[in-house]
């Protein structure tokens, strides 16, 4: 019945995956497209023009529309293809009234980005019924700007989650996704799980780079001197839900260390897609569990 009668706000089912482990949920993307330049991007693979971000049409309009028809107290998250902080959001401000519509509503919402300027939010956030997750995938700005050419700094990204938390707002961050010979890196995962530990964060997700042709091409452009080793090791990877994952050892090897890492200082952990078995007990894999928790300080 949703999926006949819903218009922006839909059912997340990607692509009915059985890799995927999240609840049941709604999914809205304010925008189509994003701004950010990942390079890693799967959306980009099938979203024409999608460097140039557009506002959905009729967008306030079609939420409302939606919303009389899904449960109150349904999660909607946003977003899963196009991040709602993308660069235009700052004058045009889509996202935040979407956000103010949902949650006065009595929805749940879950946030992913990788954007600080969801900080801008925290009027609206701080009433509860609310998950931030901010991706963060390294500390080198760097490889970060290589990586997400035009996303705010990691800097930024943590400052960010720190601020959320100062103010009473469920946090959780992703390390998503790791790249061999790029953010690989043990020390550096070290330092940036401890330094996400210390802004406040309520859980870590991990994930390794899933990769089609084109995703490939381009992080091999944008990292030559990893290229060879690259395509070497995805030419002898997993071919799982349309996707060539990393071989298993090199999945379970990256992702038990991050999970160690996490729980030396005490974080939950979880992974996303990956088809292990490896992660904290009881807390789901995009932060939702975290949602009108008590004590969220």
């Amino acid at each position: 019945m949703f999926k006949r009668s819903l218009r922006v706000i839909r059912i997340f089912d990607p692509w009915r995956s059985r890799l995927c482990t999240c609840p049941m949920k709604f999914n809205l993307n304010p925008y189509t497209g994003c701004s950010h330049g990942c390079i890693y991007c799967y959306a980009r693979t099938y979203i024409k023009d999608f460097n140039k971000p557009r506002v959905k049409l009729r967008l306030l309009q079609n939420i409302d529309s939606d919303l009389s028809k899904i449960p109150k107290g349904s999660l909607i998250s946003m977003s899963n293809s196009s991040d709602p902080y993308t660069p235009p959001e700052d004058k045009l401000g889509s996202t935040r009234e979407a956000l103010r519509r949902i949650l006065n509503g009595g929805y749940r919402v879950l946030i992913i980005t990788k954007s600080d300027l969801v900080v801008r939010d925290s009027d609206l956030l701080k009433r509860g019924n609310s998950v931030v997750s901010i991706t963060v995938t390294t500390l080198d700005d760097e490889v970060s700007k290589k990586l997400e050419p035009n996303a705010p700094t990691p800097t930024k990204r943590l400052k960010a989650l720190e601020n959320l938390r100062r103010e009473g707002i469920a946090a959780t961050a992703r390390i998503d996704p790791i790249i061999p010979y790029v953010n690989d890196d043990v020390e550096m995962l070290k330092e940036l799980i401890n330094k996400l530990a210390d802004a406040g964060v309520m859980q870590v997700t991990a994930s390794t780079l899933k990769v089609k042709a084109d995703i490939l091409r381009r992080v091999c452009n944008a990292f030559p001197e990893a290229a060879g080793k690259l395509r070497a090791l995805y030419a002898d990877g997993e071919e799982l839900g349309n996707y060539i994952y990393l071989p298993r050892n090199y999945r379970l090897k990256y992702l038990t260390t991050v999970m160690n890492l996490c729980y030396v200082r005490g974080l939950p952990f979880t992974t996303c897609r990956e088809a292990l078995r490896i992660a904290t007990p009881g807390i789901g894999c995009d932060g939702s569990t975290f949602i009108n928790m008590p004590n969220n300080i």
